[in-house]
């Protein structure tokens, strides 16, 4: 559907983007990951149209766009902040690209009042000014006027950025149904892992203007590529030589301590005995943080401070200042 071949950006001297290489499925949901300043959205725009790649050539359902007109890519766009025209109705926002396209006044009108309908805007709300609208009902709109016209691809960058955590979740949950519903092709960006690991098919991690890994979220989050994937990607633990010397004395594992090693979180286990091939090491419990669903302890082990997270399912509640037994399996480190 999408593939982008040897793409280079620059910006007088500086290189935004180089070697960037990406393929998106028809009706997939792709996401640009990364911290800010990365290229992931130097990417889309370059997808979109708004910037021409020095190197490189963009394709979409076999054909060269590189150097095509923005508004003759068939791609619609929704922006951070929306790009709304906040004196103007909600019907007006929506009906401004089949405008600009000249499309007949029964036709247009069918097409917003039925577009409004699947992103559940009323009749009323479609009379309203875009500012008497809240955050959530605003990037509706902004979702209405660039599925609209029926384009092949939706660009989002991103949309969620400006909302409150919970709006942001709730959101979040209704873009993926929407994409599902609509089937379209889909480019996301965000720097925010969760919203990335919850919404997308695949993702492509950007780190200073190049792709560190491409892959499924499973495969982005367990199978870190980089050091820097590794870290970028939810929280995790960085193992000091003392523990890894352990985890080899312990079991069959012949890790170099002199290499970058990581565990996740949820991949350390408190009071477990039944963990196969796993090094059980004493710690001490020296902090805890309750989150409902969770319990996030820090533990100090051979001298390291390391955390770990537990269900809240009644049967592990650790007081601080208790000696627990660790169990780490070399199986669920990633060396670097």
């Amino acid at each position: 559907m999408i593939q982008l071949k040897d793409i280079g950006v620059k910006f007088g001297d500086f290189q935004a983007l180089k070697d960037i290489n990406i393929h998106v499925k028809e009706g997939e949901f792709f996401t640009f990951l990364g911290p800010s300043g990365c290229g992931k959205t130097t990417t889309l725009r370059t997808i979109t149209g708004f910037i021409d790649p020095c190197e490189g050539t963009v394709v979409v359902k076999g054909e060269d766009i590189t150097h095509v007109p923005v508004e003759q890519r068939n791609i619609g766009m929704v922006f951070q902040n929306y790009a709304l025209f906040p004196t103007m109705t909600v019907y007006e926002n929506i009906a401004f690209g089949l405008r600009v396209k000249k499309v007949p006044k029964d036709e247009l009108d069918k097409r917003v009042r039925e577009m409004a309908a699947k992103v559940e805007l009323t009749d009323q709300q479609l009379m309203r000014k875009v500012a008497e609208l809240s955050g959530g009902q605003q990037q509706r709109v902004a979702i209405a006027r660039a599925l609209v016209t029926k384009p092949a691809i939706m660009c989002l960058d991103e949309p969620l950025s400006n909302l409150d955590a919970k709006l942001r979740v709730q959101l979040r949950n209704e873009l993926k149904e929407l994409q599902a519903k609509f089937g379209i092709t889909t480019i996301y960006v965000t720097h925010d892992q969760e919203e990335a690991l919850t919404l997308s098919d695949n993702i492509a991690v950007f780190n200073k203007g190049v792709i560190e890994q491409i892959g499924t979220p499973y495969e982005i989050y367990n199978n870190s590529a980089t050091e820097f994937v590794c870290n970028f990607i939810g929280d995790i633990n960085k193992l000091e030589a003392d523990i890894i010397k352990e985890i080899n004395a312990q079991t069959n594992a012949k890790l170099d301590p002199s290499k970058a090693t990581y565990v996740r979180l949820e991949r350390i286990h408190v009071n477990e005995e039944d963990i196969p091939g796993a090094a059980q090491i004493k710690g001490e419990v020296i902090g805890r943080e309750y989150y409902g669903l969770y319990i996030k302890f820090m533990l100090k082990v051979c001298g390291q401070v390391i955390k770990c997270i537990e269900k809240n399912d009644g049967t592990k509640f650790f007081d601080v200042g208790e000696t627990v037994n660790v169990a780490i399996s070399p199986d669920n480190l990633m060396v670097y």
